[in-house]
C-alpha cells in the first residue's frame, strides 16, 4: 500500500483504509440487510456526526425503503473517550413496534452503544440491531452485539470518511490513522 499522509490540526496521519475497500465492505453490509429486512420498513437511526457518510452510502445499496432519522450523542474529547455519554439530539420518531437499525461510524469501547440500546427497547421497538462501519474489538469494554460490521480494525486513532479529530478530517474519502 502506498504511503499517503495528511495533516489534521496538530497531528499527522497515514493512509489506513482506501475508499475502494470501504465501499466493497459497505456493499456486503447492505446485501445482508437486504436479506434480513426484505419486505420490511425499519427505522434507520444515523448517529451523528461521524456516521453520516456511512449511512448515506449504505442506504444507496438497500432494496427496501427505511425511514431515516438522526440522533447525536457525545462521548469523546479530542482523541480520548470520556466514558460518559451525553445526548445532544434525541430520537424524535415513534419507534413503538418498529424494527430499528442503529447506524454508527465506529464502535470502540462500546459504551455509547450500551447506553443507547436500552433506550430503544424502553421506547417499545420490536427489534434493535447495530450496523457499524468500523469496530475495534481490542478496545471493547462492554458486552454488546454488533449485528452488521463492515470492518474490524486495530486500536488506532483514525480520521476520514466521516470520522474526525476535534471536528476536522471528516471530508477525506479514505481512512487515515494517526502516525
Amino acid at each position: 500500500m502506498e504511503t499517503k499522509k495528511i495533516h489534521v490540526l496538530d497531528r499527522d496521519f497515514e493512509l489506513s483504509i482506501r475508499e475502494e475497500e470501504i465501499m466493497e465492505k459497505i456493499k456486503k453490509v447492505a446485501a445482508q440487510l437486504n436479506t434480513d429486512y426484505a419486505g420490511r420498513q425499519p427505522v434507520m437511526v444515523c448517529i451523528l456526526n461521524g456516521a453520516f457518510m456511512f449511512a448515506a452510502d449504505l442506504v444507496r445499496y438497500l432494496d427496501f425503503q427505511p425511514e431515516i432519522i438522526f440522533a447525536r450523542f457525545s462521548s469523546y474529547d479530542g482523541m480520548d473517550t470520556t466514558g460518559e455519554v451525553r445526548e445532544l439530539l434525541g430520537i424524535t420518531a415513534d419507534v413503538v413496534g418498529r424494527d430499528i437499525i442503529i447506524v454508527e461510524d465506529i464502535v470502540d469501547t462500546g459504551i455509547t452503544m450500551s447506553n443507547i440500546l436500552p433506550n430503544f427497547q424502553q421506547m417499545g421497538a420490536s427489534s434493535v440491531k447495530v450496523a457499524c462501519l468500523l469496530q475495534k474489538p481490542d478496545k471493547l469494554k462492554v458486552d454488546i452485539k454488533i449485528d452488521y460490521c463492515a470492518l474490524q480494525i486495530p486500536n488506532d486513532f483514525i480520521v476520514g470518511y466521516g470520522l474526525d479529530y476535534d471536528g476536522f478530517g471528516r471530508n477525506y474519502r479514505d481512512i487515515y490513522k494517526v502516525v
